[in-house]
């Protein structure tokens, strides 16, 4: 079986984080591993307090998962310190990491900051040069290109900017309200445009999560980077499109939509 490795911070409500990380590589049909970077006290409505982990500790997690289950992709999610990511990016190039995929977690649903502003430029250095994909929603992009995005046209500005800065491949999710749902891949000097359909539907909690764990899990099987987004987009359309609703605020998709077994 291939296998997959989640470096992200915990979601208590299950929505976002290494949980959604777990139900989205489980779904897609990979085995999935943690390493944790924080332990986050969070909800539909709000984020209320983030304890980090050590950078021992999580150093120590990622030699234990690497020494003994190799992973077959990494996702990285939220990342909220430098010194965190230095760790990280140490680890990945000690054990020459496959299939690594970025997500710059930098504001939560809620609105809530999750990255400190050091720790952007220490990722940009130390993590994206050792990327196949980064998967940046639109605020994020305009932090990482220093560019405003206001059209679609702004938006391949922006990923190939961010693409020839850090050298991997840019997936930028149009989600934010510039297109239809569509997102647009820079690989090198291929541009491809990701076509979708905006689902009304207003529990998005942990989509960004879900979207590039779908992507590392399908680049674990061995699918191409075009191939695996087409599926992990499919994959968060299926989930979202199951209009799951839980929770007060912005409630979690229902990563499970596609499971048969009538008697689960």
């Amino acid at each position: 079986m291939k296998t997959a490795l989640s470096i992200a911070g915990s979601d208590s409500c299950g929505g976002a984080g290494i949980q959604a990380d777990i139900k989205t590589m489980t779904m897609n049909g990979v085995y999935a591993m943690t390493a944790i970077t924080a332990l986050t006290a969070q909800n539909t409505t709000g984020v209320f307090g983030i304890q980090e982990s050590t950078p021992d500790f999580l150093k120590q997690q990622l030699d234990a998962v690497f020494e003994d289950i190799f992973p077959d992709a990494v996702k990285i999610g939220m990342v909220s310190d430098s010194e965190l990511i230095r760790v990280i990016a140490d680890r990945l190039k000690f054990y020459h990491a496959k299939n690594i995929v970025v997500d710059p977690v930098m504001v939560s649903t809620s609105e809530a900051r999750l990255m400190k502003t050091d720790a952007v430029e220490t990722l940009e250095k130390e993590l994206l040069p050792l990327a196949a994909l980064v998967t940046p929603n639109i605020p994020e992009a305009e932090v990482l290109s220093q560019t405003e995005i206001k059209s679609e046209s702004d938006m391949e500005a922006s990923a190939r900017l961010i693409s020839e800065k850090s050298g991997c491949a840019v997936l930028l999710k149009g989600g934010h309200s510039v297109s239809n749902a569509n997102d647009l891949m820079i690989n090198g000097s291929t541009l491809r445009w990701f076509r979708g359909k905006r689902i009304n539907n207003p529990n998005t909690h942990g989509t960004g999560c879900t979207l590039s764990s779908a992507i590392a899990a399908n680049l674990a099987k061995g699918n191409d980077l075009e191939t695996s987004v087409q599926k992990a987009k499919e994959y968060i359309e299926g989930a979202l499109g199951a209009m799951l609703d839980l929770g007060k605020g912005s409630g979690p998709m229902d990563h499970a939509f596609c499971l048969t077994n009538k008697n689960i």
